[in-house]
């Protein structure tokens, strides 16, 4: 039975792909996180599933990590353990780098000994680019820096990263590039837009502003709310991951979006107008009376917007939501959450 590793595999975006992976594939699945914050604990102690393995421990743990990859000989790899918050970058930066970038090339280089370095394991040929990845770095838009009112990332588009976070994303990402060119080592990355849906720790944007309008708090926007992001339903995201890593060659890079460019402002405004539908407020007033507005954030980047049509035209890869569809879903999770 095929091996797969998933890295941070209790967070949001991961446990997702889990689900989506056992769903789709008759692999093993072994989750491996640290259980930091952001894991959703239960879905690691508490979700079962006769293909699934969970294994505590840190990715920036170099003797922990090519242990286990002797003791279990993983296929593949999609690898999303990593600091992902802006602002806890700018707070504490040093941890951002131990776990992207440190933690990042703990898992290359484990995974390029076993491949690559044992005999008795399949050892193919990277002399040419049409060979299958096997390690799937899951990277972000925010690389790339801000973009103005115009314009899309391509794949292209020159690494210009604004803050802590985006750096050691970026420096990973170059990390992997090296192990590709120098060692021929059979790694894929893709750099994704934002992320919203079902498991969304309550610190991102979308499950803050449910989460302070249930609460009846002020609901914080940065700045003057105008900073635009592209907006991928989680779903959407795994079966793209899916799809690179059992389709794309060796040392090619995607961007993933969803197409959905839209404003903060107006992202709190729309999910206010959902829950004047679906759980009004006692008093009667829109939920949108307690959007307040921020002082903005250090390097607040302006605009980002994903062009994906490599992963479209190579692969015939779209997502199945709207953010009209998909944010209703994630609003219906929220509830149940936050009611229960």
């Amino acid at each position: 039975m095929l091996k797969i590793l998933v890295t941070g595999g209790a967070g949001f975006i991961g446990s997702n792909l889990i689900e989506y992976l056992l769903t789709n594939t008759g692999a093993h699945i072994y989750n491996l996180d640290k259980l930091t914050y952001a894991a959703d604990l239960g879905f690691a102690h508490n979700f079962k599933h006769d293909r699934l393995t969970f294994i505590e421990g840190d990715i920036c743990d170099a003797v922990f990590i090519n242990k286990l990859f002797e003791d279990y000989q993983f296929d593949k790899v999609y690898h999303l353990a990593a600091e992902s918050h802006v602002d806890n970058s700018i707070e504490n930066p040093q941890v951002f780098i131990e776990t992207n970038v440190n933690g990042t090339f703990n898992l290359l280089h484990a995974s390029y000994q076993l491949w690559m370095e044992k005999p008795r394991v399949f050892k193919p040929d990277f002399s040419t680019k049409q060979q299958q990845s096997r390690f799937l770095h899951i990277s972000t838009d925010e690389v790339y820096g801000s973009l103005e009112d115009d314009g899309f990332f391509t794949e292209k588009t020159p690494y210009a990263p604004s803050s802590p976070y985006s750096a050691s994303k970026a420096a990973s990402d170059h990390l992997v590039m090296s192990y590709v060119h120098t060692y021929g080592f059979p790694a894929v990355i893709t750099n994704c837009s934002n992320n919203y849906g079902p498991r969304q720790h309550d610190e991102k944007l979308i499950p803050v502003v449910i989460r302070k309008a249930l609460n009846g708090d002020s609901i914080p926007i940065y700045g003057d709310g105008k900073n635009v992001r592209d907006w991928l339903y989680v779903t959407d995201h795994c079966q793209a991951l899916h799809t690179v890593l059992e389709n794309a060659s060796a040392g090619e890079n995607y961007n993933v979006g969803g197409k959905n460019e839209i404003r903060n402002i107006d992202i709190a405004n729309h999910i206010c107008s959902i829950l004047d539908e679906v759980q009004p407020r006692k008093d009667g007033q829109p939920y949108a009376a307690q959007i307040t507005y921020v002082n903005d954030r250090p390097g607040h980047d302006y605009r980002y917007a994903i062009d994906p049509s490599k992963i479209e035209e190579d692969f015939n890869w779209q997502p199945a939501e709207t953010f009209t569809t998909g944010i209703k879903k994630t609003v219906e999770w929220y509830l149940k959450k936050y009611n229960a």
